[in-house]
């Protein structure tokens, strides 16, 4: 099952225009504190990892209408949780490059 992927520059576009984007940062608190983008909300990838092993669909207050933006650092961590959340039927896309390519983008801008 091929994840959807979306580059910096269109994450950008998208909150540019406004759309109700949804973004989802799985890095650990800690990360998430020190740094991310404006509007997400932080589920740790542990948090995930564990709905996936005990095969519940788990109190994850995400909403089934919307995209889902899952953000990391560098995209990996985004791929494993946005396979778990597909089987979960959320409509996820990952965000490529992660945040580490989001910061090379907006100090490119």
């Amino acid at each position: 099952m091929g994840n959807q992927k979306l580059t910096p520059k269109e994450l950008d576009n998208r909150i540019k225009e406004n759309k109700d984007v949804f973004i989802l940062d799985v890095r650990s608190e800690d990360k998430f504190n020190d740094y991310h983008l404006e509007h997400a909300v932080n589920v740790p990838k542990t948090a995930i990892f564990e709905m996936e092993e005990a095969n519940t669909s788990y109190d994850i207050s995400l909403p089934k209408d919307k995209e889902i933006i899952i953000a990391c650092t560098t995209g990996n961590s985004a791929t494993k949780c946005a396979n778990i959340l597909a089987k979960h039927d959320f409509n996820v896309t990952v965000l490529e490059g992660g945040l580490t390519a989001w910061k090379e983008y907006t100090k490119s801008k």
